[in-house]
């Protein structure tokens, strides 16, 4: 993975269901941006599995995978919280909760037993979830007349950039969004242009 470039998930995974000696472990992935969405999700769970006794789960947020939590919740200590946490890393997905439901059955499995099951429900949550690739985009803006409008507009396809915002009114002013790692080369290329003010704005959302 390229350091201006990250793995998430779309939309939420459909839900799975793993059987173990009784126990049921239901597993779900999620999107997230944010510890209130992992709040949010879990509540949500808690409500739609009244009866449940252990709702385990892990996440992953930062475009450079630098935020994680675990939580057994109640199972021994790195039983479900670590393996759930360790399939969010082995497929390498940032902004992503999963949580796995469990439902005991009335047989013990073991701390051995327990680690195989939620290692293997997170795993499925993952394999029903569609990831995808994003970049991590910076933005620039350019303010020009409008004698300088169709340069600006051919440089942008010429570059493959994407243009987040435009204003046509007294002059022709852009925001403009290119990917990190191509952000100096292309920022220096309009600067360079006579009748171009440009300013180097903050960090776009990920597209």
């Amino acid at each position: 993975m390229e350091n201006d470039a990250y793995k998430t998930i779309e939309k939420p995974s459909t839900e799975i269901l793993l059987k173990d000696k009784a126990s049921k472990f239901f597993g779900y992935a999620f999107p997230i941006q944010s510890e209130q969405d992992v709040e949010f999700h879990i509540a949500d769970l808690k409500s739609k599995h009244n009866k449940a006794g252990h709702f385990c789960y892990a996440w992953q947020i930062g475009e450079n995978y630098e935020h994680f939590r675990v939580n057994d919740d109640g199972e021994p200590s790195n039983s479900a919280g670590m393996p759930i946490l360790g399939q969010l890393q082995n497929y390498e997905v940032t902004n992503t909760l999963i949580v796995v439901v469990r439902y005991f059955g009335g047989t013990k499995l073991g701390v051995g037993g327990l680690i195989s099951a939620y290692k293997s429900a997170a795993k499925m949550a993952l394999e029903q979830s569609k990831l995808v690739t994003k970049t991590i985009d910076f933005t620039f803006q350019v303010i020009c007349e409008y004698d300088k409008m169709n340069l600006v507009m051919r440089m942008v396809k010429e570059q493959n950039l994407e243009i987040l915002e435009q204003d046509l009114k007294l002059k022709c002013k852009f925001i403009i969004g290119v990917r990190k790692k191509d952000f100096e080369a292309t920022f220096q290329r309009f600067e360079a242009v006579f009748g171009f003010e440009v300013e180097s704005e903050h960090k776009s959302e990920d597209k």
